[in-house]
């Protein structure tokens, strides 16, 4: 057997090894360089290499890597102050991935309907395209049948609703509900972001019916949109109860965080819920040092001026390229374009041309480069892009 024989054949990788990374670039051994425009799904968000995230990784690997939740981790507190600060939230419990947080919002919303008196509400109500995580409460909350395939009955609990269809859960409220799970933008679901307008109608929503909004915010979050958090973008007028974040919070480390109201977090005590290695001290450390990064002004307003150049340049290609791009989609560096050609072949050739990008459902090339990006970047990502649509014209096109 080759040493590759002895991993899970969950992923099919390609070729290249990199072993190194600098800004928005990725290196082979041999020297060859790959602009990156997926960042590791969301997650290096400051780009490779930054020195604040290295600089707070070899400062606390002298110190102490690992204690538990048993003891007091000074890290958390600062941390847990800062999103707090800067969000509608009073209290934290970190995580160590996106799936974990999710699966921390969960259990926070279900707790808090029990604590108020209310334990027949359970049921989570949930968008079809949404990508909550790869456990078995959260690919049942995401619906997606192909996540879901040869692992055991469907469990209940979840209500998939079609995308953006206010009607359908309001109709959707029983009994039973105890909270609407959205993602602001969804990655994963085809870059589809929710208006604020209809993001204002969930939370006028929840109000009327004592529901729980959660928002999962792990790819949109972390500053992807120009905000910190997608949501803010509606000024205090939709704040959730719950979230769960990760990916960009850590910068490359892997960290998540399920933030709350009081009110939400109240039934969450002792023995209701724990991590062995969430909130440990190094991810302590790399998270503080990326939300310093993260809530600079600068950053926020590169992320809104390069988004918006790169949208301007993804119309344009979609009228160079009328028979490869459908339609332009996306919020700030949450972005892509619908295709006429199959996307995934799309990548594969985009990554031939030494740029990285991704796909997502409903047929989409999916970007989420670093936030540090410029618009040369962004020039060169589309030099490249065009050439690659100009090489898929001969491509089969691609029917849903």
């Amino acid at each position: 057997m080759s040493a590759n024989d002895h991993i899970y054949n969950c992923y099919a990788p390609p070729p290249q090894e990199f072993v190194r990374g600098e800004g928005a670039y990725l290196y082979t051994e041999s020297g060859e360089k790959y602009l990156d425009f997926i960042a590791g799904i969301a997650v290096n968000g400051l780009g490779h290499g930054h020195p604040s995230i290295v600089t707070a990784i070899k400062e606390q690997a002298d110190k102490i890597l690992h204690v538990s939740g048993m003891f007091r981790v000074p890290g958390q507190f600062e941390l847990a102050e800062k999103y707090c600060a800067a969000t509608f939230a009073d209290k934290v419990f970190f995580t160590n991935s996106g799936a974990e947080a999710v699966e921390t919002a969960i259990k926070t919303a279900r707790r808090c309907q029990f604590v108020e008196g209310h334990e027949e509400r359970y049921e989570i109500l949930t968008c079809k395209g949404a990508f909550h995580g790869r456990t078995m409460a959260t690919i049942n909350a995401g619906g997606n049948p192909k996540y879901m395939e040869g692992f055991g009955p469907i469990m209940p609990g979840f209500t998939n609703l079609p995308f953006d269809d206010l009607d359908a859960i309001k109709n959707a409220v029983n009994e039973n509900t105890a909270a609407v799970l959205l993602e602001p933008v969804q990655g994963e679901g085809g870059v589809r972001p929710l208006s604020v307008q209809f993001l204002k109608d969930v939370r006028s929503l929840c109000d009327e019916h004592g529901l729980l909004l959660i928002y999962d915010e792990v790819q949109c979050g972390a500053g992807r949109t120009g905000k910190l958090f997608a949501h803010q973008w509606a000024d205090g007028a939709a704040d959730p109860d719950v979230m769960a974040v990760a990916k960009g919070m850590g910068g490359g480390f892997p960290m998540g965080a399920c933030l709350a109201t009081e009110r939400a977090a109240e039934g969450m005590v002792i023995g209701t819920h724990g991590s062995t290695y969430g909130g440990g001290p190094l991810a302590m450390a790399v998270g503080n040092a990326v939300f310093d990064e993260l809530t600079d002004p600068a950053l926020s307003a590169n992320v809104v001026k390069v988004g918006n150049y790169l949208s301007q340049q993804f119309a344009a290609l979609k009228d160079s390229h009328p028979d490869v791009v459908k339609e332009v989609r996306g919020k700030g560096l949450l972005c892509g374009m619908q295709l006429k050609k199959k996307a995934l072949d799309v990548r594969n050739l985009a990554r031939d041309n030494h740029l990285l990008v991704g796909n997502a459902g409903d047929n989409v090339l999916r970007m989420v480069p670093p936030l540090i990006i410029t618009e040369e970047h962004v020039r060169e990502a589309i030099e490249i892009l065009d050439k690659v649509f100009t090489q898929a014209k001969e491509m089969d096109d691609f029917t849903h």
